[in-house]
């Protein structure tokens, strides 16, 4: 099965899990393509925009940070990330990011739940 860049879903989160901004997500799966995974997409937050802390329990998510910096609370502790990075929260853990920068901050996230079925 091939997915289209043209024919992913676009969604526009305003105040993501009570962030600040708006985060542009595009949706690589859906519903009919997607077992065992929650989130496949890309996410781009821009200068400022941020999403806000939330807790993954029975599942993990993680963040693969592709271009800019951020600052994420990793289960209450402040790190800065950039390119390159990986960021891997689960078994109940929380996390929020915001973009630090000046340019888009773009990642994939993704988050495998742990044997239900999304």
């Amino acid at each position: 099965m091939i997915i289209r860049r043209n024919d992913m879903t676009v969604e526009y989160k305003e105040h993501m899990r009570e962030g600040t901004g708006t985060v542009r997500i595009t949706h690589w799966t859906d519903e009919r393509t997607q077992r065992h995974v929650r989130l496949l997409a890309e996410l781009s937050l821009p200068p400022g925009a941020s999403i806000g802390l939330h807790r993954h329990d029975g599942e993990t998510e993680y963040f693969c940070i592709l271009a800019g910096t951020g600052v994420v609370n990793d289960d209450g502790k402040e790190v800065a990330v950039t390119s390159g990075d990986v960021v891997i929260t689960g078994n109940g853990a929380s996390h929020s990011i915001r973009n630090s920068g000046t340019v888009p901050l773009v990642l994939h996230g993704i988050i495998i739940t742990y044997g239900q079925s999304s």
